[in-house]
């Protein structure tokens, strides 16, 4: 029986390159985003469904859900991709920004979950794969918004592997590191207020860092291949590091006392 994967985020970066590698390798597939009509490269494809889902639009997650079964019959794999980042001054960042970030990378993903839920349970199979970061274990100045997104990924994710264990579902975290994707671009919101003054020599130090700052990124290919890896290698492995960045970083971090990571976190950005 053909296997059926649903992913949000498939307009572009990670969300994209997971859809093309699933239907690479015989998988139905259901990719979701927001602006449908724009998509052109996936609506080609055979054994392929592109429809609308807004992770902050419930209507639109229902009927994603249900499309995708109307059309496929089943969903053996959710990947919870769709995302993005807010940075910045937290005192300069509107609540309403706040409420967004949190919406979008958390509430979206648990909703998301919900819709596909008893689908899964009544299989008595499936997998539910999280998008985290390597920013869901290390974090970086400036980052409170969506560093808060991604450790609540990672703990609501290993808290929620043990009650789908109950019902043959497993739950799945890709931490993927500096990908080369437009995260930077349209996914990257950026908050600052000059007249803060107080905290201005910090931000530009930190803006200054991170223009200067190289590090090699990994092409969407390699989180995509970790997805793909996560989905089928059959083990209750929890947690995937995608490429060697975010492997060593994270190892790091986990060998290192706070004082010793914070400090070479502080060194690096000049603060």
């Amino acid at each position: 029986m053909t296997r059926t994967v649903l992913i949000t985020g498939s307009s572009s970066g990670i969300g994209r390159a997971t859809a093309k590698l699933f239907h690479e390798q015989g998988w139905n597939v259901i990719a979701t985003m927001r602006s449908p009509e724009r998509e052109t490269e996936l609506t080609a494809l055979d054994n392929v469904l592109v429809t609308r889902l807004d992770v902050q639009d419930s209507a639109s997650i229902t009927s994603a859900v249900d499309a995708g079964l109307e059309r496929f019959g089943r969903i053996d794999v959710l990947l919870n991709n769709a995302g993005y980042g807010a940075y910045g001054l937290l005192e300069a960042i509107p609540m309403d920004k706040a409420r967004r970030q949190f919406d979008v990378n958390v509430m979206g993903l648990l909703e998301t979950t919900k819709a596909v839920l008893p689908h899964l349970r009544a299989n008595g199979s499936g997998t539910v794969i999280n998008i985290s970061s390597i920013g869901g274990k290390v974090t970086f100045p400036l980052g409170t918004l969506y560093h808060g997104t991604k450790f609540a990924v990672e703990g609501l994710s290993e808290a929620l592997h043990y009650e789908l264990a109950a019902i043959g579902v497993d739950v799945k975290i890709v931490e993927p590191g500096i990908v080369n994707t437009d995260f930077a671009g349209r996914s990257f919101d950026f908050t600052n207020d000059e007249s803060l003054a107080e905290y201005q020599k910090f931000v530009h130090a930190f803006l200054t860092a991170q223009e200067q700052l190289t590090v090699a990124g990994d092409e969407p290919d390699v989180v995509a291949e970790t997805v793909y890896r996560a989905a089928t290698d059959g083990t209750d492995q929890l947690r995937y590091p995608a490429g060697p960045y975010a492997t060593e970083l994270i190892a790091t971090r986990a060998a290192a006392a706070d004082a010793t990571f914070i400090g070479g976190i502080k060194t690096q950005f000049g603060i």
